[in-house]
């Protein structure tokens, strides 16, 4: 097994577990049984996991949750894009400096709340 650096999660540890030797020795028929009532099988290696085997319809509906969580963290940098290029766009207005200098030198408003201590 290549080392990763990475350790399996529990979730995977927890799969039921057939070792490579039994793969030879016994068949690729009975991996295939228990893939059948389990949904995966995790294969091991002198007791190091090695692979996880998926039936091609779970395979199938973990990159489907994939594409789907990609598209959705997509969308949240696009709408973090935009709202950051609407505040730059502000900075580059002619009278920018201005207001912020005049922003500067007047007082704080608090509005009744503190702004301290390590939590600010």
């Amino acid at each position: 097994m290549r080392d990763t650096g990475k350790t399996p999660t529990d979730s995977v540890k927890a799969l039921p577990t057939v070792r490579a030797s039994d793969v030879k020795r016994r068949g690729w028929r009975g991996v295939m049984r228990t893939l059948g009532v389990e949904g995966a099988v995790l294969v091991t290696n002198h007791d190091q996991p090695e692979a996880v085997i998926l039936a091609a319809d779970a395979y199938a509906n973990l990159l489907d949750r994939a594409k789907l969580a990609d598209t959705r963290i997509e969308s949240d940098l696009t709408l973090l894009r935009r709202r950051f290029d609407e505040r730059l766009a502000a900075l580059r207005k002619p009278d920018a400096g201005r207001r912020l200098r005049s922003v500067m030198r007047g007082p704080a408003k608090l509005r009744g709340k503190v702004k301290a201590g390590q939590s600010y």
